[in-house]
C-alpha cells in the first residue's frame, strides 16, 4: 500500500510540474504581442495627432494668407484712390501756376507794346525829315504765314464732298456747330492784330482731332502758330464739352427711354434694355508720373510693345449715340474695376435704372441692372441662343466705338495733349461723334477701324442671385418662343 501511495504522489508532482511549466510558457508567449499592439496603437494616436496638428497649422496659414491678400487689396485700392486725388491736385496746382505766369508775361508784353507805340509815335515826325524819298522801317508783331489751304476750304463752292473727307462732317453740320459756339468762343479784334474768326478757330480743332496730325502740321495748313494751334484746340474742345456736352449727350427721358426699349427687343428679342456698353482704351505717352498705373498689361503682350492708356467707357442707343460716357481711368484697370468708379454705377445704386437692363461684354460683372452672356464651359442650347442675341446688342456698342475712333483718328495714336488735358479731348471727340450720328454724317468705309480690346472676365463675374434668376428666364423665352435664331446650332 505505502509503495501504490508513494507512486500516486510522485504522478502529481509530474503532473503538477508540468501544468506550472505550460502557465510560464503561455504568458512569457503573451506578454510581446500585447507590448507590440500597444506600440501600434500608441503609433496610431501619434499619427492621428500629428494629423490634426497639420490640419490646423494649414488651416491657420490659409487664413493668415487670406487675410494677408485681402489687406493687400484693399491697401492698393486706397492707395490707387490716394494717388489719384493727389494726381488731379498736383495738376490742379500746376495749371493755376500756369495761368498766372501766362497773365504775368501777357501783361508785361502789352505794356512794352503800348510804350513801343508811343515812342513810335513820338519818333515818326524826325524820322520822316530824316528819310525823306525812302521806305519807313516797320516793326513785326505776327509772323507772316500762309493759309491759303484753309481759304479754300472756307470758300462757298468749296466740293462737298473735300469738305467732309478733311473735317469728317458736312458744311451744314461745321455751320452749326461754329453758331453754338460763337457765344463762347469768339474773340475781338485788338489795336495790335485781328482776332482768329470763329470758323478758323473750330476748323482748327476738328481738323486736328479728325487727322491726329501733330501741331507742326496744322500750324502749316492754317497759317498760325503752333503754340496758337495748341491753344485753340484746347479752347475748342472746353467749348464743346461746357456747351455742347449738355444737349447732345445726356441720359434719355422716359420717353426716349421707351423708343430704346422697343428698338433694342426688336433687335434681339431682349426686353427693357435701354444701352449697349463697351470700354475701350486710348493709347497715351508714357506718364512721368504713377507709370505702372497706365501701364497696358495685355496690349504689351499682344503688341510686344510697351503701351500705356487711359480708359473710355460708354453706353450707347440703338443709333449708336453715346447716352453716358466715364472718361479718364488708368489703362492697368480692367472693365469692372472701371464700371465701379463710374457716375452711371452711382446713379444705378441709387435706384436710376431699376427694372432695366444695359447690356455688357464678359468683362462686366452680371447685376441687378447689368446683363452679360454666360461664360461657363458646355453651354447648353438656351444658354448659346441667350448669348447669340446679346451679341447683336453688344454689336452696337462695340461699332459705334469703331466709328468714334474712325472718325476722329487722333483717338488711334499717342497724342501729344498732356494726360490732365486729354479727358476734355476726349469728351468733346463723344460730343461731335453724337453730332454726326444724329445728323445722319456717313463715315467714309476706308476710315472704319476695328477695335482691339481684351475682355478679362471680373473675379466676381456674379453680383446677384436675382439677375441669374432673371437671366435664365430670359434666355427660355427666347429659345422656346423662335426668338432665338439657330446661329449656335
Amino acid at each position: 500500500m505505502n509503495n501504490g501511495d508513494n507512486y500516486k504522489r510522485r504522478r502529481k508532482e509530474s503532473f503538477g510540474q508540468e501544468d506550472d511549466y505550460d502557465d510560464d510558457s503561455c504568458s512569457s508567449d503573451h506578454e510581446p504581442k500585447k507590448k507590440d499592439l500597444n506600440g501600434i496603437i500608441t503609433s496610431l494616436l501619434l499619427l492621428e495627432e500629428q494629423d490634426k496638428r497639420d490640419r490646423e497649422e494649414q488651416n491657420e496659414a490659409s487664413n493668415e494668407e487670406k487675410s494677408i491678400l485681402d489687406s493687400t487689396h484693399k491697401r492698393k485700392t486706397r492707395t490707387m484712390l490716394e494717388f489719384y486725388s493727389n494726381f488731379q491736385d498736383y495738376y490742379s496746382e500746376i495749371d493755376e501756376t500756369d495761368r498766372i505766369k501766362r497773365k504775368k508775361s501777357r501783361t508785361m508784353a502789352a505794356s512794352v507794346a503800348v510804350a513801343s507805340v508811343h515812342q513810335t509815335e513820338n519818333q515818326a515826325p524826325s524820322n520822316n525829315n530824316k528819310q525823306s524819298g525812302s521806305g519807313q522801317q516797320r516793326r513785326l508783331w505776327v509772323k507772316d504765314r500762309s493759309n491759303a489751304w484753309w481759304d479754300e476750304c472756307n470758300r462757298p463752292d468749296y466740293p462737298e464732298e473735300e469738305f467732309k473727307k478733311a473735317f469728317r462732317m458736312s458744311k451744314s453740320t461745321f455751320e452749326l456747330i461754329c453758331e453754338e459756339l460763337n457765344s463762347v468762343i469768339a474773340k475781338e479784334d485788338t489795336t495790335l492784330r485781328n482776332a482768329i474768326p470763329v470758323k478758323q478757330r473750330v476748323a482748327v480743332c476738328i481738323w486736328r482731332l479728325a487727322t491726329g496730325e501733330p501741331l507742326r502740321l496744322v500750324s502749316k495748313r492754317f497759317g498760325l502758330g503752333i503754340s496758337t494751334c495748341h491753344k485753340l484746340v484746347l479752347e475748342v474742345c472746353s467749348a464743346i464739352r461746357s456747351v455742347l456736352m449738355p444737349k447732345y449727350l445726356q441720359w434719355p427721358d422716359e420717353d426716349s427711354l421707351r423708343k430704346i426699349k422697343e428698338e433694342y427687343e426688336g433687335i434681339s428679342g431682349i426686353p427693357n434694355v435701354v444701352g449697349s456698353m463697351y470700354t475701350t482704351h486710348i493709347p497715351i505717352i508714357a506718364p512721368k508720373i504713377s507709370v505702372a498705373a497706365y501701364f497696358n498689361k495685355r496690349h504689351t503682350e499682344r503688341n510686344q510693345k510697351t503701351s500705356y492708356s487711359i480708359t473710355v467707357q460708354g453706353v450707347v442707343d440703338p443709333r449708336g449715340v453715346f447716352t453716358d460716357v466715364c472718361i479718364g481711368w488708368p489703362g492697368s484697370m480692367n472693365d469692372d474695376q472701371v464700371l465701379e468708379k463710374s457716375a452711371l454705377y452711382q446713379r444705378a445704386n441709387g435706384g436710376l435704372l431699376k427694372g432695366v437692363w444695359i447690356v455688357g461684354s464678359s468683362g462686366y460683372p452680371l447685376m441687378d441692372w447689368v446683363l452679360v452672356p454666360y461664360t461657363q464651359q458646355h453651354l447648353t442650347w438656351t444658354q448659346h441662343a441667350f448669348n447669340e442675341k446679346i451679341g447683336e446688342i453688344q454689336r452696337v456698342a462695340k461699332e459705334a466705338f469703331g466709328r468714334l475712333k474712325g472718325r476722329w483718328c487722333c483717338l488711334q495714336k499717342r497724342t501729344e495733349v498732356k494726360l490732365q488735358d486729354l479727358p476734355v479731348v476726349l469728351g468733346a471727340c463723344c460730343v461731335l461723334h453724337n453730332i454726326c450720328e444724329m445728323r445722319n454724317e456717313g463715315l467714309d468705309p476706308e476710315l472704319k477701324t476695328e477695335l482691339v480690346d481684351d475682355e478679362m472676365v471680373p473675379e466676381v463675374a456674379l453680383r446677384s442671385v436675382s439677375s441669374m434668376k432673371a437671366r435664365d428666364a430670359i434666355a427660355h423665352n427666347l429659345l422656346h418662343h423662335g426668338l432665338a435664331g439657330t446661329a449656335f446650332l
